[in-house]
């Protein structure tokens, strides 16, 4: 059965680290990105993708300078939509509603923001347009929404594991067996990063 190696990488660390940040178009710690050394030299590439929000297109557009690839911008690789609470630290926030949140995300999202399940469906829609060897620079949730897409973890599993800064994950995902299932795949590859 033929299929498909997907990477994806965490941004490098945003201008303000420690808040909820979704949507907000924080910019990167580092002007090129933080990126630097998070690729193997030798990681086969054949594309370049990344959210349309700065701490992560910032250092995507460096690594597509420096391995001399194209780069693809898509803002279905965003981060959860986090609505109201959008740029707010953890502590600043109701911790009743800020542990609903983290227990259930599909019953509780943020107020105005998004579920958890139509974060899952935007990145699996994504991860269906990208070709072999892409490499997506993108953020924890949506890196998390992925595995959940082609493994079937639920988000309590998919949170299990430590996604920091400059992470990279690899996927090889497999074709749906039927028309309009999802597809399946396994993670091939989980570096943690070089920055926390």
């Amino acid at each position: 059965m033929n299929g498909r190696t997907i990477h994806l990488l965490r941004h490098g660390p945003p201008r303000r680290a420690g808040l909820l940040l979704g949507h907000r178009d924080e910019p990167a710690a580092d002007p090129a990105g933080g990126l630097g050394g998070a690729v193997p030299a030798g990681l086969a590439m054949s594309c370049i993708v990344s959210s349309d929000l700065q701490r992560a297109r910032t250092g995507a557009q460096t690594l597509a300078q420096q391995r001399g690839l194209a780069l693809t911008i898509d803002s279905r690789w965003r981060e959860l939509d986090f609505g109201d609470w959008d740029g707010l630290a953890p502590e600043n926030l109701p911790a009743e509603a800020l542990s609903r949140f983290w227990n259930d995300p599909e019953a509780c999202p943020p107020p105005r923001g998004e579920r958890w399940s139509a974060l899952c469906a935007r990145v699996a829609a994504a991860l269906c347009d990208l070709p072999d060897d892409a490499l997506v620079v993108t953020h924890g949730g949506a890196m998390r929404a992925a595995v959940a897409a082609v493994t079937g973890l639920d988000f309590r599993q998919v949170w299990a594991f430590d996604l920091p800064y400059a992470a990279l994950l690899g996927l090889r995902i497999w074709p749906a067996a039927e028309a309009g299932a999802p597809p399946s795949g396994q993670i091939v590859r989980l570096h943690s990063g070089a920055m926390r």
